[in-house]
Formats: C-alpha cells, structure tokens, sequence
C-alpha cells in the first residue's frame, strides 16, 4: 500500500497550525502546531565532530564515481511502527558507529555510505539538507544525451561531472541564535517557518513535540544560503503585523474567545501568505525511501527565474499529512544555473533550440551558460565563437 503512496506535488501544511510568530531584530520565527500527534514515527540526532564528510553515492553519479563532499555536523534517525503503534527514541543512540572516521593529521574525515541509509528492519539513517543538496547537483548530471558537435569530449563523456554550491553556517545569520535561545516553544509546536527580513528562509517540520524541543537548536546547524546570510547582516527589523481586536464590538466572554479566533486565523493566513514561495507551489520530487506507511522524498520547486525556489526533502504519511520536513532557499545564481540545465535538457541539449526558446541568439545562450559557470560543457571553438560575436 505505501508503495503506491504519491510523491509530493506541493508542500501542504495538512494537519499542522500556523501560531503567531515571534520576533527578534530581522529574524522572525512562525511556530507549527501539530492538531494530532500519533507517536509512530520519531527523529533522534546523530551527532558528528569530523571536519569534512564523504558520502559514497547511488545511481548515475556514484557510477561516474563521484561522491559528495561537505561538512555534516549530524544526521537523523527515523524509526517507525507498521501497526501504527507509538515508539520511543532512545534507540537511535545505540546502534552501532554510523561510518568510518579518518584522522588525516590537519583535519578529521568521516567516511559514509549513502544519504540515506537503512541501520534496522524500522530504522533509518540520513542526512538532513544534504540529502535535498546531493539531489540538486545530481539534477541533469547525465549531460548531452545526443554527442552534439558543440559540446567538449568532457561533457560527452562525463556530463556535469563535479559540481559544487557554496552555503552558511546557521550560526552566522545574524540573531537567529538569540532567537531560537529566547523564544517560547508551544506545548503542541513541532516545526516552524524562519524569516529572515521577512524572506522565507527554511522551514522546518517533525514528527512529535519531543522531536522538536530536542531538534530546536539543530536549525543553527543547518546551513543556509548566500542571501539569507547578507540579508541578516543588512536589515535589523521587521514589519509590524497590525492585527488587533476591536474592543468596541467585545460585550461578553463568547465575543472575546470569537474575536481572538479570527485575529489568531488572520495571523496564520498573513504567514502563510508570506510562505506562498514555497507552500502550495508545484514541486518535482524523487522518492528515496519507503519506511512502512511514510516515504521519504527530496524535492525542488518549479523553477521561477525571478522569484524564489527552494529545494527540500519531506516524510509524508499515506493520508498526506507532513510528518518531517527541511528547506533551502536557492539563491539567484543557484536558480539560474539548474533553469539553464533543466531547458537545456527539456530541448534535448540542442543550443539552437534551446537558445530560440529563451529568446536568445546562439551566442548570447552560449555566453549565458559560460557566465553561470558552464562554459566547460562546451568545446573551445563555439565559445570563442560567441565571445567574438559578443565584441562585435
């Protein structure tokens, strides 16, 4: 049955609050609340103290033998029931060392095999963001799948061969570590939506209550992209929520309760309406996991040029309820770089096409794809073609 389960199509808060936020200098943190919380499906953080990771891939990447690279301070376990019956946690602390640890004299390596990782019949491993990051470098990896003239004997026979993205540690967004300290957390919170000058930078969802006050502080781990990091550092405020009651129309305790209610929904609404980048938009989404009734899925919006996107990944249970969830917003760059792949493939790698869909010259695509850090792809004749053109 949860073999057949959907893949996303959008990020639906089916299930979940939005509670008023709360507000320190530009950040601004939006508690989740779940309405029912069934306890068959729990996260436990898995600590790490080694300087970089190396992950062994699958799939089309692990064949041209690359793996990913990057600094992993944890990772989560899941564990989960069939019968729908509650568990505890404890036991992702007690399995058996995840990885290998390497002591390379100036730095720590810690060798790992895959993102996400099945440790027990109910038990699973993976890599939080850095499962959604793998994803989107991986996207269109393959290359040209025609051996097109204008492209190098490197693209033909590696595709995009190594790729990287660079990001910010939490703990350099301005005030989000004051925040998460002071903050109070709701008795039934089990995610929140973090702005940051009132840009969506994550959002951030689990399966319990308990899950969530023992992960608050992992936010700070979580790595965030170029602009979140500047825009902490340039704004230092946010804009005033004006949502109050009118006293003149409170006459008894039922009026307040009413009253209260429809202030508490239009503040939802107003936070909802300020995630719309990512709540209800389309999304392209691979399954990575199936764990009983819930499947593990990494995803990317549909990629809007001049708004913002975001990647991701989720555990959705059969009913479509969100039980985990975990973002990132793509910086502009990193936008225009997998737009250009995913047109590019869409027109089946052929420049001409490509560069008439987007209203370009064929120089002017090629140089589109140089800029964006792409120009390898191409053979040296057609990229000195368009760089004289470019003079002219």
């Amino acid at each position: 049955m949860a073999s057949k389960q959907k893949l996303l199509t959008d990020i639906s808060l089916k299930g979940l609050e939005i509670a008023p936020s709360q507000i320190r200098g530009a950040v601004r943190i939006v508690p989740l609340l779940r309405h029912q919380v069934r306890g068959d499906l729990r996260l436990v953080r898995r600590s790490y103290n080694e300087d970089i990771t190396i992950v062994s891939l699958e799939g089309k990447t692990a064949e041209a033998g690359m793996k990913y690279y990057s600094y992993v301070p944890h990772g989560l376990v899941i564990s989960w029931s069939e019968d729908g019956s509650p568990i505890a946690t404890f036991g992702g602390q007690m399995l058996k060392p995840d990885g290998k640890r390497l002591d390379c004299g100036c730095a720590s390596v810690r060798l790992m095999h895959r993102m996400a990782k099945r440790e027990s019949k109910n038990q699973l491993r993976f890599l939080p963001l850095h499962l959604a990051m793998e994803g989107f470098l991986s996207l269109f990896f393959s290359g040209p799948d025609i051996a097109w003239s204008e492209y190098s004997k490197y693209a033909l026979s590696h595709g995009l061969g190594s790729r990287f993205e660079m990001s910010v540690s939490g703990r350099y967004i301005a005030g989000l570590e004051d925040a998460l300290r002071v903050f109070e957390i709701h008795p039934r919170q089990v995610g929140v939506l973090v702005f940051v000058a009132e840009n969506l930078a994550s959002a951030f969802v689990v399966p319990t209550p308990e899950d969530y006050r023992a992960l608050h502080t992992s936010l700070l781990e979580d790595f965030y992209g170029e602009l979140i990091y500047e825009y902490s550092l340039m704004f230092d405020t946010t804009f005033p929520m004006d949502v109050a009651v009118d006293e003149s129309k409170i006459k008894s305790l039922a009026d307040l309760r009413s009253a209260i209610a429809k202030m508490r929904f239009d503040w939802a609404s107003f936070q909802g309406f300020m995630a719309e980048g990512l709540l209800q938009r389309q999304l392209r989404s691979q399954r990575v996991y199936t764990a009983g009734p819930f499947v593990l899925q990494r995803f990317i919006t549909n990629l809007l040029p001049k708004e913002e996107n975001h990647i991701g990944e989720a555990i959705v249970r059969e009913n479509g309820e969100l039980e985990y969830l975990k973002t990132y917003r793509l910086s502009a760059a990193q936008t225009r770089r997998v737009y250009l792949l995913s047109q590019l493939d869409l027109y089946h790698w052929n420049l001409d096409a490509t560069a008439k869909a987007l209203g370009n010259t064929r120089e002017e695509f090629v140089l589109r794809l140089e800029t964006s850090g792409f120009g390898y792809l191409m053979n040296q004749q057609v990229r000195d073609a368009a760089r004289k053109k470019a003079k002219k």
